[in-house]
Formats: C-alpha cells, structure tokens, sequence
C-alpha cells in the first residue's frame, strides 16, 4: 500500500487531497465506513474461530461418546445430530459432496443413445424426453447430476441400457467434500429454526 503522508487522503481517482479542504460530512462519512468495515473484520474472524472450534468440539463429543462403548469412530466423518436433553435445541453436522462425472460419462452416453434409436418407434415419449433433458447443460456448460442420475430410476432390462447404468456410476466421483454446522431450536409452533449468522437472515 502506498504511503499516504499526514493531512492528506486519497480520493477515489487515487490523488491525495489536503484533509483541509475535504467537506466535514465526508470526513465524517469516512471514519464511519471505516470503523464499521473494522468491527465487521473483527467480527468475521471471531466467527471463523468459532467455527473452527465447533467442529473440534463436535468431533471430540462424538468420541467422547465412542469411547463409552469402546467404539473407533476415527477414519471419515460424517453427519450427526446432537440434541439437548428437552429435545429443543439440536447441533447438526452434515457433509456435503460435489458430485462430478469423469469420462466414463461419454460411453454412458454413447450407450443410451444407441439404446433410444433402436427404440425410436417403440420408445414411449416421455422417456425420450427425460433423457433428452437428462444430458442438457446449463449456461456454465456445465450437466446436471441430479438429472442424469435420475436415469437410473427407470426400470428398463434391456441389457445395453444397464450397462450403460453401470457405466453412469462408474463415473460418478466425489470432487469435493464440505461440512456444514447448523444450531437450531424449536420455535413455538415446535418447527426447528437455525441460528443465524448473516446479517441478511438475522
């Protein structure tokens, strides 16, 4: 960052002017934004830590538990539901994965269209369509799991449509894994509701 000598700021443009001549209110307007944007990096920090210790606290609760049944729970971690012994208020840790498809999906593909064209007058349309959707990519070019996945649910026995099926979940991997915590407590209508942490949700 470059120095800004005493009595100056720097504008907008990048010029240093003379804090003499700057308007009061922009002065002011200026150690407002400043203080907040402070006390919000303090706060996001705090936040990290805590979330940092929470999933320790989490991980050394679930082996705490273990250990009373002389259990190993060590290896891969995995969603769990914590609840206070009134059942009104819940600690949940969950994993989330990315899913993505490697090339094997081309030869999945591949196999599935040859399977509709030989059915092609048989086919009924809303098979057709399904796996016309199935395959389609969204404006980042990008397939949809979900929907390609959703292949699988149709009960056909034709012996080139599942290996095909075979050859969509050899392809299927775990790109990434994310762990999420949520705080929730009963409201009066006895539905869960999470603590929230944004200042949009708060």
């Amino acid at each position: 960052m470059n120095h800004i000598p005493d009595g100056y700021k720097k504008d907008a443009k990048g010029r240093l002017c003379p804090v003499e001549i700057i308007p009061a209110i922009d002065l002011a307007r200026d150690d407002f934004v400043a203080e907040k944007y402070t006390l919000a990096l303090a706060l996001q920090e705090q936040m990290a830590k805590f979330r940092e210790a929470l999933f320790e606290d989490i991980d050394a609760f679930v082996q705490l538990s273990a250990e009373r049944y002389q259990a190993d729970v060590g290896g891969e971690k995995g969603n769990v539901t914590l609840t206070s012994f009134d059942g009104s208020t819940r600690v949940l840790r969950a994993i989330s994965d990315t899913l993505a498809f490697d090339e094997r999906l081309q030869a999945a593909k591949a196999l599935i269209d040859e399977c509709v064209n030989e059915w092609l007058e048989d086919a009924r349309p809303e098979i057709k369509a399904l796996i016309a959707d199935a395959f389609q990519t969204d404006k980042a070019g990008k397939i949809s799991t979900a929907r390609v996945l959703s292949l699988r649910r149709l009960d056909i026995q034709d012996e080139k449509w599942q290996r095909a099926m075979s050859a969509l979940s050899d392809s299927l991997k775990v790109q990434c894994s994310k762990a999420y915590v949520r705080i929730e407590r009963r409201n009066a209508s006895g539905r869960f509701e999470a603590v929230r942490f944004d200042l949009a949700g708060v």
